[in-house]
């Protein structure tokens, strides 16, 4: 019998014999070490063969563990693909998991859970009585990813319903510390400090769909208060008039690089960039006054990121640039 047979056959076993338990369950949630250590060390048996095979980027070794309504979504390879590429990054470790009994199938059902600013809510379709639901982050870096495997008891089996992998943190916040931080911020009037943060808030802000924090709405009405203030404030492109060559800014955004997520500023020089030497000497400039264009912006990071341009980028055209990681003191 070949490996791939024997884990089909594992697989099988699994589904068939994995969770036994009493015939009418009573409802409620089961948090981490809450959970009867028997049925989470089945759950954990499950996770493993399933990290392996969305390692493995092979979709149709996870069919034993999948549920036929995820099997016929065109979704799944595109989900198994963006894991798989996740999991080769980094390695993943289990933050939360709950085995759920629900009340009401086919009913939305809210979940509070209590870790301070670190709190959040699971909406979901109690899609079957029984459901267990994983939550893995990365072990490495300051911008990591949240996995999540949703399983359900079905008929035939515990299989998985859903699957993603979306932002979990960027520079080891989560969305709610980055909301903190953007507050902190904008009360310095340190404002494009403060949209950049809340536009890396606004990525991780829902790591699964499912997934809510109480202060999503507060989030997000904070956002786009101070996006309309600063496009009221910042009229693209603008001079930089502490330069005497009078480059001008056209973009900032947030660029993340394998040290994280950091400011990156687009400007327009008037001189070619084939003259390097005379390009660095005005990009040296634009680094000594950036804090007095930008109040904030050369404030408690790591690196700002330039790149300099002889015209505009669009949608059909890259042109050259002049790119330089300035490291901050």
């Amino acid at each position: 019998m070949n490996y791939r047979i024997s884990l089909c056959l594992f697989g099988l076993l699994l589904s068939l014999l994995v969770l036994p338990s009493c015939s009418d369950p009573k409802p409620g949630t089961l948090k981490n070490d809450q959970i009867k250590a028997g049925k989470r060390e089945d759950f954990h048996a499950l996770n493993e063969q399933a990290f392996a095979d969305l390692k493995a980027n092979k979709p149709k070794w996870l069919h034993d563990l999948l549920s036929k309504e995820l099997i016929e979504s065109n979704y799944t390879d595109r989900a198994v693909e963006h894991i798989s590429n996740s999991l080769k990054v980094s390695d993943y470790t289990l933050l939360d998991e709950y085995y759920v009994v629900n009340k009401w199938k086919n009913a939305d059902t809210i979940m509070n859970t209590n870790a301070g600013i670190h709190s959040y809510d699971l909406y979901y379709p109690g899609t079957a009585r029984e459901m267990y639901m994983a939550f893995f982050v990365s072990k490495t870096g300051d911008d990591k990813s949240l996995i999540s495997l949703v399983y359900c008891k079905f008929d035939y089996g515990w299989k998985i319903n859903a699957m993603d992998v979306s932002p979990y943190t960027f520079n080891g916040k989560t969305a709610p510390e980055l909301f903190k931080l953007a507050k902190e911020q904008y009360d310095k009037h340190y404002l494009i400090d403060a949209v950049n943060t809340m536009a890396s808030a606004d990525k991780c802000l829902r790591p699964v769909d499912m997934w809510q924090y109480p202060n999503e709405n507060d989030i997000r009405s904070f956002y786009g208060t101070i996006v309309n203030e600063a496009n009221d404030k910042y009229t693209f492109p603008f001079t930089i008039k502490q330069v005497p060559t009078q480059p001008r800014i056209f973009r900032i955004f947030n660029k993340t690089i394998a040290e994280g997520t950091y400011p990156m500023i687009y400007y327009l020089t008037r001189i070619n960039l084939k003259n390097t030497a005379e390009v660095k000497k005005e990009n040296d400039l634009v680094r000594k006054a950036i804090g007095q264009v930008i109040p904030g912006i050369d404030k408690d990071k790591k690196y700002i990121l330039y790149s300099a341009f002889n015209k505009m980028p669009s949608a059909t055209e890259e042109p050259d640039s002049y790119d330089v990681t300035d490291k901050l003191p």
